[in-house]
Order: C-alpha cells, then structure tokens, then sequence
C-alpha cells in the first residue's frame, strides 16, 4: 500500500496496527470511546475478538491492558493524549511503569495542533509526564512512514512505551529512510554551523528553516530525535560537537520535554559548554484556534525557528 502525499501520524499508526495484527496474535487493542479519532476502528474491523471498546474510562482501560500484558499480549491503549496520559497517570505509574508491562499507550490528536479542541484538549505537557517514569519508552515520530517503524519495532521492545500521534497531516519526510531503532537518532540533513534537534510533526518546519539558513550561507544540521526517552546522547552530543550549538524544536512544553532531554545531557558532559536554546511551548496552555495559527502564534514556524537558528549561530550574514 502506497503513502499518501500527506498524512496524520494517527492514520499510519491504525493503518500498522491493523496490519501487524493480522501476523502478531498476541496484538490487543483497547480504546477509549475514541476508536474513530485514533484510527483503531481498523483493527476492530478485522479482529473484533482482540478489541475492546471500554467506554470513557481511560483508567479503567490501562488496568485493564495492564492485565492483559501480564497475560502475555502485547497490549495498545489508545485514547487523546491529553487523556490517556493525565487522567489516567495513577493507573499508567502503578500498574504499568512500576512492573514494566508490555502496554503500549497510544496518545493520539496530541500537541497544540489538535487545533479548535482548545486548552482542554491539548496536550502540551504528556512528554513530559511519560518521560518522568521510570521504565517508560517515550517516541514522538514525525511523520506516517516513521509511526508505521515504531509500531513495528514495539513488538519486540520489552516494558512500556508511549507513543505520541497526531491528527495533523504532513507530507513524508523519512520515506527514504530505512534504518530506525527505538532509542536512535536519524540525521535528516548534514549540517555544520548548528544542530537543529527536533521531534514530531514539527519536522518539516525544522527542514524548512534549515532551508532558509541555506540561503543565507548557514549550515544547519537537523536531527530527527524521535525517541525522548532513551535519549540518544551519543549522537546528539556527536553533532553539538561538531556544530558547536543546538537549538531544540518541539510541538511540547519547552519544560520537561525534548529541550530539557537536551539541556540534560549536554549539562552533565562536564567538558561541555555548548548553548543550547529551547523553541516549544513557553509554560502555558494552548487555546483554540486552527493548527497552522497556533504553530505561527508560539513562533514554531520555520521563518521563526531560523531566526532563532542564526540568532544561537552569531552567523549574520546579509
């Protein structure tokens, strides 16, 4: 089956689970009154025996995953990130993180591009809760080609993972990229000047900006760090070392999410001094409006993302 030009995360996402269903019997699905919206109607369709509609009752459906793990299935939560992810932590830290199940929670419409929803709906701060966990996975890929690897690589990764989707369609940006591991970054554009860290549907805005450097006699580099959580720090540290700077791009609160991941591990490198400057959300809410107004609003657009690039880079060149 072909890609589309443009796709949401959450597409290719139901589209992969209902294709590794049909080779991996240990797959179960549960959703959360949402199994439209997240795409695992397609699963449903095919294996209704392995589907379990719980109702608006996300806690009751991570319990309820979690005993399905410790019965041997490879379990696939699926609700709103905002949801799965803050209603039902108690459940996600006790009964999934604490005993390292094979519960994969799958938080779909994440991030200030859910759109019109508004604040209440959007989850600006789930990478951030997920990565806190001990045991916890946590990958944010950037577009359909890259979720349909993830899911893949989940059945054979022991413990929990989060999976941060999107309802927001982008073009393909790792279609030509064959090698993906969970913990592993994949260098999208090489790069000399500064490293542009980046995760999640925010990617093409990042390629484009890296674009715009171009033109004006700036290399950037960007990374494609899909995984938060094993973050890796061999390759990351690699490219701040060549490029002598990194600026970090994440549809996510610029607190406990892929810029503080960065600002980690480069701060405890103790011969490290490379600036590392932060463009995401600024410690507040989103608000309703459309995903493109609201990208532009918290300046993570490429014009934005580049002047902050060449600002980091004390590049000026006319």
């Amino acid at each position: 089956m072909s890609t589309p030009a443009r796709e949401a995360t959450r597409d290719a996402y139901g589209r992969a689970l209902a294709r590794l269903g049909a080779v991996e019997p240990r797959i179960v699905a549960l959703d959360a009154d949402l199994f439209r919206s997240t795409r695992t109607s397609l699963f449903a369709e095919r294996f209704p025996d392995r589907f379990f509609e719980m109702g608006i009752a996300e806690q009751d459906m991570v319990s309820t995953a979690a005993g399905l793990a410790m019965a041997g299935k490879i379990a696939f939560a699926n609700s709103f990130a905002v949801f799965i992810t803050g209603r039902a932590f108690d459940q996600v830290r006790q009964q999934v993180a604490l005993p390292a199940l094979n519960v994969r929670l799958c938080g779909s419409s994440a991030g200030l591009t859910l759109g019109a929803d508004g604040a209440t709906h959007q989850s600006v701060v789930d990478v951030a809760l997920m990565r806190s966990l001990p045991n916890m996975t946590v990958v944010v890929p950037c577009d359909g080609p890259e979720t349909e690897r993830a899911v893949e690589a989940s059945l054979t990764h022991q413990g929990p993972i989060y999976l941060r989707l999107s309802r927001y369609e982008t073009p393909a940006w790792t279609s030509d990229v064959t090698d993906f591991a969970i913990g592993k970054a994949i260098r999208l554009r090489e790069g000399r000047d500064i490293t542009i860290a980046a995760c999640g549907v925010i990617m093409g805005e990042a390629l484009a900006a890296a674009g715009l450097l171009a033109k004006k006699g700036i290399s950037a580099e960007v990374l494609d760090v899909h995984t938060i959580k094993p973050l890796d720090t061999d390759a990351l540290l690699a490219s701040a070392a060549k490029t002598g700077r990194v600026l970090t791009v994440e549809e996510h609160s610029i607190i406990g999410g892929l810029g503080s991941a960065v600002c980690e591990a480069v701060a405890e490198r103790a011969e490290s001094r490379i600036p590392v400057r932060r463009l995401g959300i600024r410690d507040t809410f989103g608000e309703s409006g459309t995903a493109d107004e609201l990208l532009e609003l918290h300046r993570l657009t490429a014009p934005h993302i580049a002047c902050e690039a060449e600002g980091l880079s004390g590049i000026r060149n006319p």
